[in-house]
């Protein structure tokens, strides 16, 4: 990674932030001369799993994956992150170090933030103390409905949940793009792209969703709120 910064570029990042939008310009400016810009290239780590924790990153472009890997070596992603989102921010208000591995999944640039020199700039501005409080506690749900989506429901289950939820985006289209490859989309569901694939055929044949690359056409969306509900797949 290297810096490519200049202070304004770091202030139109920081300004599409969603935890930064409602910053003055002079804010802006204060916090954008503490930042480093990086440049990470596809493939690339942005941070490691156990590394301790110095500061955290705002991505400006690209978009990212932070995952977990299992004794026998199998990926679990946990949150794919594209421009305007944070990560690495949960020890910065506990120290330590990172929960979780980061790595680019296109070419990313990305803010890097001390932790000290934030903390320094929050106490001045409880307004941001709270703003990150509220991203916070979106993560927090999120995760939440993670651990019960991997824990209580099969993976076609799990599939029909993600495809719903893409659709909440757009509910009136009956037609959903993915927005990852299905490799990583099987990582996402905490299961391998063989499985996924089977399930995938299964569902076009019970008539529930036609496949067309990465475009994905709902046919029968009671169908796939049941299945998401536990209803079996045949």
């Amino acid at each position: 990674m290297k810096d490519r910064g200049s202070l304004a570029n770091k202030m139109e990042c920081l300004s599409h932030g969603l935890l930064f939008e409602n910053l003055s310009r002079d804010q802006l400016a204060r916090l954008a001369a503490m930042c480093t810009e990086c440049l990470y290239r596809k493939g690339e780590a942005i941070f490691a799993e156990g590394k301790k924790a110095e500061g955290f990153y705002v991505v400006c472009s690209g978009r990212v994956k932070v995952y977990k890997v299992s004794f026998d070596g199998r990926e679990q992603i946990l949150h794919l992150f594209d421009a305007g989102n944070i990560l690495g921010e949960v020890p910065v208000f506990t120290g330590g170090t990172y929960p979780a591995h980061a790595e680019a999944l296109t070419d990313v640039e990305a803010l890097f933030i001390p932790r000290n020199a934030f903390i320094r700039f929050i106490q001045e501005d409880n307004s941001l103390a709270l703003s990150m409080l509220a991203v916070l506690s979106r993560k927090l749900r999120h995760f939440t409905a993670l651990v019960e989506t991997l824990s209580l429901k099969e993976v076609p289950g799990r599939l029909a949940s993600y495809l719903l939820y893409l659709n909440e985006r757009n509910p009136s289209a009956d037609t959903v793009d993915l927005d990852v490859t299905k490799t990583h989309l099987a990582a996402v569901l905490g299961t391998i792209p063989e499985t996924l694939s089977r399930i995938f055929s299964k569902m076009v044949a019970a008539g529930l969703i036609e496949v067309q690359g990465r475009s994905i056409l709902i046919k029968d969306r009671e169908g796939l709120a049941a299945l998401s509900q536990g209803e079996k797949l045949g």
